[in-house]
């Protein structure tokens, strides 16, 4: 039986197994899933790895691959954005999302711009900050830690998520991640998870990368209706 190679972005880890056993008990076809931030599987697969396909958190990942020959189709199935979870103790009657990133005594972690799009999507959000505020988000991209999504970075333990883990362990005391995990953090009490209002937010775009003729019937099931609705109990919008 064919088994479809595939590297997928981390943050699609919770929803992905529901995603390949829908897709499997339909088509027969058998996948194996290899998880990664983003910009660091593009590297593997550039650097000559094998791969039938590329579930990437951005969508100029599969595109800069159809580019260079080492795929044969692209496409979006996916959206996200961004949100800021804190430690809840920490948080005041007249604090918003934007007066806690400005206090001098709270800790701000984030991930890694280019090598995980979470990062690169979080200095999107400063670069619409210092538009708004000049020099805040030049502040921001100073005061910011880059403790996940990189060659270099702190390990996160299997079955957590990095906001949570983080602000427990007291590597920081607010973190800036995806809202697709909002659900889930909200389910922990000693955290309080905070909207990023639209003009200041960005609209992460998952695309993937076909790069084998043997993939294509799973690019063709993420736009599917059984695909899209648990992407979405899954806390992912749609690209449509």
């Amino acid at each position: 039986m064919t088994t479809l190679n595939i590297l997928a972005a981390g943050s699609l880890r919770a929803a992905w197994p529901d995603v390949v056993a829908a897709f499997t008990s339909l088509s027969g076809i058998a996948v194996n899933t290899d998880f990664d931030p983003a910009g660091m599987l593009r590297q593997r697969i550039e650097a000559g790895e094998p791969c039938d396909f590329f579930a990437s958190a951005n969508r100029l990942h599969p595109e800069a691959l159809l580019q260079q020959g080492r795929a044969i189709e692209v496409g979006l199935f996916a959206a996200n954005s961004l949100c800021l979870t804190v430690k809840r103790d920490i948080v005041t009657q007249d604090d918003d999302w934007l007066a806690l990133l400005c206090r001098d005594d709270l800790r701000l972690a984030t991930s890694t711009p280019l090598s995980d799009p979470s990062g690169d999507y979080t200095w999107q959000l400063f670069d619409n900050i210092e538009q708004r505020h000049p020099g805040l988000g030049s502040m921001l991209k100073a005061k910011a830690r880059t403790l996940v999504g990189g060659p270099d970075c702190v390990t996160v333990p299997s079955g957590k998520l990095a906001a949570q883990w983080l602000i427990e362990q007291h590597h920081a005391d607010m973190f800036i991640g995806y809202a697709s995990y909002a659900p889930r953090l909200r389910g922990c009490p000693q955290l309080e998870v905070l909207d990023i209002p639209a003009p200041y937010n960005m609209q992460a775009e998952y695309g993937w990368a076909c790069c084998s003729e043997a993939a294509r019937p799973f690019a063709a099931f993420l736009s599917s209706v059984t695909a899209q609705t648990i992407l979405h109990q899954h806390g992912f919008q749609s690209t449509v």
